[in-house]
């Protein structure tokens, strides 16, 4: 089959590092075209750059994006609506309410689309997952997400992560984890915000199971910390650390993207509604500090 072609949107370090390096390399998908608020950083990722979004959205089947949730949504929105299939960054807009027109836009237009929940396509959480359902009967889950990465490093500069902290920027993917592991989240019981960022959650699961989860990105972890935990009638069961670099589960994001794609279908287990799931329980747990 032909090479989906991707245009990428930003030209930031999670664009140089990930998307643009893993869409060239990709066997399924071409860098047609790089459109950024600075075009010699565009230049840089190694695609053409586009003069405009219009002259991206021209010359593509498909956009990767990789700028700011505010930024994101309503570009994303333009172009599901002109027929293009999306690959979006968490968390998926800056709100619930700019979430739904998201989904509403790709559900209206029927396109394909695949949220950047980067860990679930390591194949060590694959495994994790695909056993914990084959081992019904948990109890809880535990989860902990602490780094300095807003003290220093590629992502310090980063003005919307600083505003949402690790609620918004790692907070998509843990609870996405906890989601995933033990059933839909249905409730947010009780969240806890303190300096330095530092977040406490406890989740309901329609399961019944009860997770909880503390995060924070300006902790002086050296290496970060990364762990999510099991516990019920089949014992225990921990995911630690990141085994899969990001750019190789870059890839396998591709694999299943593209072949969407090629498919005709537009549901992913991690695609925009996914998204919005997410977005409604970060909604919930701020509204709870607020």
């Amino acid at each position: 089959m032909s090479a989906v072609r991707v245009g990428l949107v930003g030209a930031g370090p999670w664009a140089t590092a990930v998307h643009g390096p893993g869409l060239i390399a990709h066997p399924s998908t071409e860098l047609t075209s790089v459109w950024a608020r600075r075009p010699e950083a565009a230049a840089e990722l190694g695609g053409p750059v586009a003069a405009s979004f219009d002259e991206l959205l021209s010359q593509v089947d498909a956009v990767a994006f990789a700028v700011p949730p505010a930024v994101q949504v309503d570009l994303a929105i333009q172009a599901a609506r002109a027929g293009k299939h999306l690959i979006l960054e968490k968390p998926i807009a800056a709100s619930v309410e700019d979430a739904e027109r998201l989904v509403q836009a790709v559900d209206e237009a029927g396109v394909a689309s695949i949220v950047v929940f980067i860990r679930r396509f390591a194949p060590e959480v694959v495994h994790w997952l695909a056993d914990a359902h084959a081992n019904p009967g948990w109890a809880g889950a535990s989860a902990r997400w602490l780094s300095g990465a807003l003290l220093g490093g590629a992502y310090s500069a980063s003005t919307w992560r600083h505003e949402g902290g690790a609620l918004a920027d790692i907070g998509p993917h843990v609870l996405d984890l906890l989601d995933a592991a033990l059933g839909t989240i249905t409730e947010v019981h009780a969240a806890q915000y303190a300096e330095p960022d530092l977040w406490h959650l406890i989740l309901g699961h329609e399961s019944g199971a009860t997770s909880t989860a503390s995060l924070s990105m300006r902790l002086p972890m050296r290496p970060t910390v990364t762990e999510v935990s099991l516990y019920g009638d089949a014992g225990y069961r921990e995911l630690s650390g990141r085994a899969t670099p990001a750019q190789e589960s870059y890839s396998v994001l591709l694999d299943q993207f593209t072949e969407t794609v090629h498919s005709g279908q537009t549901s992913h287990p991690v695609d925009v509604r996914r998204g919005l799931h997410i977005q409604r329980l970060l909604h919930r747990a701020r509204a709870l500090t607020a």
